[in-house]
């Protein structure tokens, strides 16, 4: 038994169809698409510049902790000014009664 239809067939219709679906999820979908794309491009070459700025930042900050603890002993050792007596005589002539002292 052989069945006939009165309806030709359309392939041309049916492929044409399906071309116009691909297109239109290309269409829809190409924005969201590139974002995510243009998005882990961005993330990349953040990493990619972010991980040797914080080597940088780290050999600062090291530095920077070295030079002010050296700063801080260095003036821990120093001596607080205070006027010494060196024994130099006045402007005025010392008196006849006092015998100089030694």
């Amino acid at each position: 038994m052989t069945t006939t239809s009165s309806r030709p067939s359309r392939p041309w219709g049916t492929l044409g169809a399906g071309a116009a679906a691909v297109a239109a999820c290309a269409v829809c979908c190409a924005g969201p698409v590139l974002a995510v794309l243009g998005g882990v491009g961005v993330a990349s070459a953040i990493g990619a510049l972010w991980i040797p700025v914080l080597a940088v930042l780290a050999v600062a900050a090291a530095a920077g902790f070295f030079v002010v603890r050296r700063r801080r002993r260095a003036v821990a050792c120093r001596t607080t000014p205070a006027l010494a007596d060196l024994g130099v005589p006045g402007v005025r002539p010392a008196s006849k009664d006092s015998a100089p002292s030694r």
